[in-house]
C-alpha cells in the first residue's frame, strides 16, 4: 500500500523565542521488508540558521536545528510518500515466557535492536509492582510471550478509557494505570511497563495512524493522528513484534512507523532549548491519504 502523509506542527509562543537548539524527530523510518520510504522534506519556518540530519543509536532520522533570530511561532512541515508492505499476523514460534530469559541471555550484542536495552526501568517508564501485577493476572493462561504481549494488548484496550483530558505529555504509566484512562501514549507505556514487569524486552514506537471515517461520512482534512504502540521482543525466532493497545491489534498496514525507543523520551517529535518567558501553544494536523 502507498501512502502519502502530510504533517504539521505549529508552535506559538506568548513572547519572542531565541536562542533554541532543537531535535526533530518526524520523518518516517525505512524497515526493511516492511517500510519504504519513497520520498520525504521537511519545510521549517522561519528558516534555521544551521540545519543537519543523523541518525541516532536506534536508527531513527533525527533533524538538528538552530534557531538564532527571535521569532514568536514555529512550523514544522513534512510530506512523505511511504510503501508498505502488506503483513499477515506472525505465526507463534514464541517459547514459553520461562524460557524466555535464556534466549535473551543468549544474544549476544549490544546493537540498537538487542533486547538487553529494552528490559530494565527507563526515563519515562518505571517498573511498577501494581502494573506488574495488573500484567500477571490478564495474562495467567498465556502459553507463550507472544500470547502474553497479545493479551496484555487486549487487556488495556478493553479495562481502559480513552480520555484525551485525562493526562498529559507527563503522566506517568503509574498514574494513567490508577485513572485507567488517557491516550496512546499512556497505553503504550503501561503495556510496557508490564511487559518489563515480567521480564519481555518491550520499546515505544512513534508514527502516523491511517483512520476511517464513519460510513457514509466523508474524511476532514487533517484528522488523522500522531500515534504510538509497542513492540515486544518474542525470542530469537520471532523477535521484535508491534502492538497496538489503543486499538487492540497486532500493528498492521495502516501504522506508519516514524521511529522506537525505550519510551516517548527517545522518539519525541520534538525536544531541545530555547531562551523565552510565557507559555506556548501547539497545534497539530496529519492526513495520512492512500495513494490508489
Amino acid at each position: 500500500m502507498l501512502y502519502d502523509i502530510r504533517l504539521a506542527l505549529e508552535y506559538d509562543y506568548d513572547a519572542p523565542v531565541h536562542g533554541g537548539r532543537h531535535h526533530i524527530r518526524v520523518t518516517p523510518a525505512n524497515v526493511p521488508g516492511l517500510q519504504r520510504v519513497i520520498a520525504s522534506s521537511l519545510a521549517i519556518e522561519p528558516a534555521p540558521a544551521r540545519q543537519n540530519g543523523f541518525l541516532d543509536f536506534f536508527g531513527n532520522s533525527v533533524t538538528a536545528i538552530t534557531m538564532t533570530e527571535p521569532h514568536d511561532k514555529l512550523t514544522i512541515r513534512l510530506t512523505a510518500r511511504v510503501q508498505i508492505e502488506d503483513f499477515s499476523p506472525p505465526a507463534d514460534f514464541s517459547p514459553p515466557l520461562a524460557q524466555l530469559s535464556r534466549e535473551i541471555g543468549q544474544y549476544w550484542s549490544v546493537a540498537s535492536a538487542s533486547p538487553q536495552h529494552f528490559l530494565a526501568a527507563s526515563s519515562r517508564v518505571q517498573i511498577d509492582s501494581a502494573i506488574t501485577d495488573y500484567t500477571r493476572a490478564v495474562t495467567a493462561n498465556a502459553p507463550t510471550t507472544l500470547a502474553v504481549a497479545t493479551a496484555l494488548c487486549m487487556a488495556i484496550h478493553k479495562d481502559f478509557e480513552y480520555d484525551p483530558k485525562a493526562t498529559d505529555v507527563e503522566t506517568r504509566p503509574a498514574e494513567a494505570f490508577n485513572l485507567r484512562k488517557g491516550v496512546c501514549q499512556d497505553f503504550a507505556h503501561v503495556m510496557i511497563a508490564g511487559l518489563r514487569g515480567l521480564g519481555i524486552p518491550a520499546g515505544y514506537v512513534s508514527g502516523f495512524l491511517r483512520t476511517n471515517p464513519p460510513e457514509g461520512q466523508a474524511r476532514l482534512e487533517g484528522a488523522d493522528a500522531m500515534h504510538a504502540w509497542v513492540r515486544a521482543w518474542c525470542g530469537q525466532h520471532l523477535g521484535w513484534v508491534e502492538f497496538d493497545p489503543t486499538n487492540a491489534m497486532i500493528a498492521g498496514p495502516d501504522h506508519i512507523s516514524i521511529g522506537h525507543g525505550r519510551d516517548y523520551s527517545d522518539i519525541s517529535p520534538i525536544v531541545g532549548v530555547l531562551r523565552t518567558h510565557g507559555s506556548h501553544e501547539t497545534k497539530q494536523s496529519v492526513d495520512v491519504l492512500r495513494v490508489e
